[in-house]
């Protein structure tokens, strides 16, 4: 079985709650390879996390051949999460059986077309659907992939919101490498752009919705003084360039600004009472910095510092098993922390924490909680045996 690592050797009689597998992306058999891997299920629905090296053609003719009838959904990635931990050039897959898993889910299209109240409707009857068919199912949350390049993810989460009720929502953006290209959207067998799937999740498994970040707000703060809020563009900051003033406080030379810098020396902003980071995707040559986030004029920006990114991360895991262990999380991973566990040499140490955690999901271009999209955090939902007792709530 070249190319695949199977998540657990359990006989399909005593299978998990929920299953996983992972090939290589360039496999041309890989789907195949899962399918076989995850077992013959019945499946409530399969989530599928690609790599951007991964043939899209190839795939979803493997899609249709593997999962005929299987309600498949996912996205392409800036990096997956697999057995291995951070990993790279892999297709990662989740399945939840129906004997502890019944989903409903919503497509959103042309998401620069939003129209938030043509989504209540939708959100409404999707959430009775699920309620009527799997009335004994007491635990639920809803799982948002976004094209990661629609830069409409605050639109659509704070849209979502009023419609959401309880139920807590968190989700990812679809990445693509390094390379800020193209990013997918995977709805059953088709691949889509300028879209959004969101699935509602009821089970008899407890969960625990969580949104971490390593960060520290600093004393060091900027205003935006000129900015183009329908690109994530600030032009200036304090009056200045909008680079070049913050390299300045930094300590930085304009011309040495890249993706690694921006990882290491984040901005936040205020919302709610509490901290969330305003990831920097690129500058130019014009001083203009482009956000992976909402931004506008006015807008008060600070410096964080980052704490030791294992140790939180092990504090992190370590209080969602406080109560129980998790039978597996699905988690978005901001590509901004895969890059600054790069630079800081931390990244076999994360990639141990996340492996022996059994965590999934991928490398994202931004994350979704609740009614906010955020950035550089580790989000996700960390699902439990039935009859596990946990204290309730979000983690944050």
């Amino acid at each position: 079985m070249s190319g695949i690592k199977l998540t657990t050797r359990t006989p399909l009689a005593h299978a998990p709650f929920v299953r996983s597998a992972e090939a290589e992306a360039n496999d041309p058999g890989a789907i195949r390879k899962i399918s076989k891997a995850l077992g013959p299920g019945p499946f409530s629905t399969v989530l599928l996390f690609f790599s951007y090296t991964a043939s899209r053609a190839s795939l979803a003719m493997q899609l249709q051949s593997e999962f005929p009838k299987a309600r498949i959904m996912g996205c392409s990635t800036a990096g997956e999460l697999s057995s291995a931990g951070y990993d790279e050039g892999k297709i990662v897959a989740m399945a939840f059986p129906t004997d502890h898993f019944g989903v409903e889910t919503l497509l959103v299209p042309n998401l620069k077309a939003l129209a938030p109240q043509d989504l209540m409707g939708g959100l409404i009857r999707a959430r009775q659907n699920l309620m009527r068919r799997h009335p004994t199912f007491t635990h639920e949350f809803a799982f948002l992939l976004v094209d990661g390049l629609s830069t409409r993810e605050d639109q659509l989460t704070a849209a979502l919101a009023s419609g959401l009720g309880a139920v807590p929502l968190f989700g990812g953006s679809a990445g693509d490498g390094d390379r800020f290209e193209e990013t997918f959207v995977l709805n059953g067998h088709e691949m889509i752009q300028n879209a959004a799937v969101l699935t509602f999740f009821r089970t008899d498994c407890p969960v625990k919705v969580f949104s971490y970040d390593h960060f520290q707000a600093t004393e060091t703060r900027m205003v935006v003084t000129r900015a183009d809020p329908e690109r994530r563009v600030v032009k200036e900051i304090n009056a200045e360039p909008a680079a070049r003033e913050y390299a300045r406080l930094i300590g930085m030379d304009p011309m040495l600004l890249d993706d690694h810098v921006f990882a290491a020396n984040p901005v936040v902003v205020r919302v709610g009472g509490k901290h969330h980071v305003r990831s920097i995707k690129s500058s130019d040559e014009n001083g203009e910095m482009t956000f992976f986030a909402a931004i506008d004029e006015g807008v008060v920006l600070t410096l964080a510092r980052p704490d030791d990114m294992v140790d939180h991360l092990s504090r992190a895991l370590d209080d969602l098993a406080a109560s129980a262990n998790p039978a597996l999380i699905l988690a978005c991973d901001c590509v901004f922390r895969r890059l600054e566990a790069e630079m800081s040499q931390k990244k076999t140490g994360v990639s141990d924490l996340l492996s022996r955690h059994n965590v999934r999901g991928f490398s994202t271009y931004g994350e979704q909680i609740g009614a906010i999209h955020v950035n550089q955090t580790f989000t996700g939902v960390a699902i439990y045996p039935p009859g596990a007792s946990l204290a309730a709530g979000v983690e944050r």
